[in-house]
């Protein structure tokens, strides 16, 4: 709330005079909300305001509005990767990027080695998710894929039981859905399509939209 109000505040009193810092708009919401947000902030200035603007984010979705605004330019800090480690050069390039160095960071700060290699194996898991596939890959749905680390992010999975009325860890993907394989089928093998969507390709009004279509799809199987 803090943050929102020092936001309204900024963008209350800044003119085409004003020179803008922000750091993180967005960062103690959902993915998609803080997204949505500071996309929606990014126009605001470009096209009300007018003034200069530093705005640091993590959000590389952001960098997109470079070739959609004609005042907004990309910049990174650039980095020297050397194997598993990442030298920290401190100085602005031009140019977007498409990395985080996160877990680097949390090494570098003295996170426990566990936790780090831990986080490593987690992100590899993720990155090989299919829902980070292209929109429309159909070589995603045949492929092998690890633990559904990814699903979890965007779902509160609870935990299945089985008829013996033991502890089932998670649920397959029929399950998962209202109404089970056969619903599933004449759905359109609902799950195959969530997992290939391009989260990094959608704008945040592109993903609310298909939001609201899996909202919609999902009430009719009810």
């Amino acid at each position: 709330m803090i943050e929102m109000t020092e936001l309204a505040n900024i963008l209350g009193s800044a003119s085409s005079q004003s020179l803008i810092l922000l750091d993180e708009i967005g960062r103690g919401t959902s993915t998609f909300d803080g997204l949505s947000i500071a996309w929606s902030i990014t126009e605001y200035i470009h096209n009300r305001v007018r003034g200069k603007a530093v705005f640091a984010t993590h959000y590389h979705q952001l960098t997109q509005l470079a070739g959609v605004l004609a005042g907004v330019k990309n910049y990174n800090m650039a980095v020297k990767e050397e194997g598993d480690s990442v030298v920290f050069l401190r100085t602005v390039v031009p140019g977007a990027t498409d990395r985080s160095y996160g877990i680097h960071v949390a090494k570098l700060a003295g996170v426990p080695e566990e936790v780090v290699a831990r986080a490593k194996e987690i992100l590899k898991e993720i990155e090989r998710e299919a829902v980070i596939e292209p929109l429309g890959n159909k070589s995603a749905r045949s492929r092998k894929k690890g633990p559904k680390y990814t699903q979890l992010i965007f779902f509160d999975e609870p935990r299945a039981r089985t008829e013996e009325g033991d502890d089932k860890e998670g649920c397959d993907e029929d399950s998962f859905m209202v109404g089970g394989p056969s619903t599933l089928d004449e759905n359109g093998d609902f799950l195959s399509e969530i997992r290939d969507i391009d989260l990094n390709a959608l704008t945040p009004i592109d993903a609310l939209n298909r939001l609201s279509e899996y909202q919609k799809r999902l009430r009719d199987l009810e």
